[in-house]
């Protein structure tokens, strides 16, 4: 696309909001509408480059534009992105803008419903032991691309290397995006209420390889049937890699206390300190696209034995009288909680609830067996505590009642568990912001 001469509208600040009208002011645009339903922060820096703000009402959504950059967290089922979409006015997300007016990169792209996160800082770890300054990460992460693209002037240079998480909302809107490495880690339900339904949710995560072509690499789940349905149904047109941890007919695979990549014996399985069987899998995507790109066994190697986790993943916060307590704010769904619940044995005091997702928590009641208490908080909190374990839940309104109500009930040798299965914009901006509370509450007892 052209960006230049156009006039463009901003849909969300937020983050990637913000950095996407800095990109587009750097390239040139002269014509850029923001509306923002919150507070702007930012509004005199923004009027002096001259954005126009706007809130968000029927006058705005009808106004002629060329461009629409939407955040993320604007559903792409909105009634208003729909109204753009018939009128013929292109919507894309600030990933796309970003890819589009940077230099050609090596892109690394990682989707997948659990796992992103730490799969896509393993790449980034050693991708910067290998390439140094050479080396960025962003997206979903929390780094939103355009600010990758503007600080490390990749506008005018290229030859970087990118490890890209990519959520749902950030794919479902791309146009050229090709990354030359891709996975999609895993697929189990989330977002249905903001997708419109699980098939295009699924469907969404496919839209990673719609343009990686011969040479390109997809790293591919044998284990996970939903991703071989969606591969099935949306084929792939580039070089597979597969991977499995049950088997070993595959590309990578466990076997005799190795992980073998490519034929390769590569990791002595003792050795990795990352706890849980799933992050074997987020080992094994990330060494898989890295041997890709030509990242020597050894680099490997020391990165990973020397990995010990991600913030807001199952992260340890302290131990206090015998209790100790873990900051699991990136659970956002109930695969994730499920994840993190395997990693205890017993005394677990679970602390769920955030956003309404609509999700179902039949699946992880068969998970409860660890859990000595469940307390629910915020907007969701009620319904899912008490469909997790009817009256016998604790249900308060904040995070900060959560954690009182869980120092109340728990004794030496308990874990209290902050792991909210679902999203946390009913109270925060998103899942750091209700991680670091957490943390500052925890830390302040």
């Amino acid at each position: 696309m052209d960006f230049r001469n156009k006039k463009i509208l901003v849909i969300g600040l937020a983050r990637s909001g913000l950095a996407a009208i800095r990109l587009l002011h750097e390239i040139g645009v002269s014509d850029i509408t923001l509306t923002e339903q919150k507070e702007v922060k930012e509004r005199e820096y923004l009027e002096s480059i001259g954005v126009t703000i706007l809130p968000q009402s029927d006058e705005v959504f009808s106004r002629p534009y060329d461009i629409v950059i939407k955040n993320p967290g604007v559903p792409p089922i909105s009634p208003f992105i729909r109204r753009f979409k018939d009128r013929g006015i292109p919507v894309i997300t600030e990933i796309e803008l970003a890819y589009q007016t940077a230099k050609p990169q090596h892109y690394i792209g990682i989707t997948g419903t659990n796992g992103k996160t730490t799969t896509t800082t393993l790449v980034y770890e050693m991708l910067k032991k290998a390439f140094g300054d050479k080396a960025h990460v962003g997206g979903n992460i929390g780094i939103p691309l355009s600010e990758v693209v503007l600080e490390n002037n990749l506008l005018h240079e290229e030859g970087h290397y990118i490890s890209l998480e990519l959520s749902n909302m950030q794919l479902i809107d791309t146009v050229d995006l090709r990354p030359e490495v891709a996975t999609i880690v895993n697929m189990t339900p989330d977002h249905i209420d903001f997708m419109g339904g699980l098939d295009n949710y699924y469907y969404s995560k496919t839209r990673i390889y719609k343009n990686m072509k011969e040479g390109d690499l997809f790293i591919l789940n044998t284990d996970d049937p939903v991703v071989a349905d969606y591969t099935g149904r949306y084929p792939i047109h580039c070089d597979t890699f597969t991977f499995s941890l049950e088997k070993d007919d595959t590309d990578a695979y466990l076997k005799d206390g190795w992980m073998v990549i490519g034929g390769e014996k590569l990791l002595e399985l003792d050795k990795i300190t990352l706890p849980g069987k799933h992050n074997l899998q987020n080992i094994m995507i990330a060494v898989s696209a890295c041997r890709r790109i030509g990242i020597s066994s050894d680099d490997i190697r020391e990165v990973i034995y020397n990995f010990k986790g991600v913030e807001h993943r199952i992260e340890f916060v302290r131990e206090l009288n015998g209790v100790r307590y873990y900051n699991d704010s990136k659970g956002t769904n109930t695969d994730a909680t499920i994840t993190a619940l395997k990693a205890f044995d017993k005394g677990v005091i679970l602390l769920v609830g955030g956003f309404e997702k609509g999700l179902s928590m039949d699946e992880m009641k068969n998970y409860l067996g660890c859990v000595k208490q469940v307390i629910g908080f915020g907007a969701s909190g009620r319904r899912i505590a008490t469909d997790l374990v009817g009256d016998k839940a604790i249900v308060v309104t904040t995070l900060d009642e959560a954690v009182n109500e869980a120092v109340k009930c728990s004794e030496s040798g308990d874990v209290v568990l902050l792991s909210p299965t679902t999203s946390s914009f009913d109270q925060y901006s998103c899942f750091e912001e209700r991680g670091e509370h957490f943390k500052r509450i925890v830390n302040s007892l």
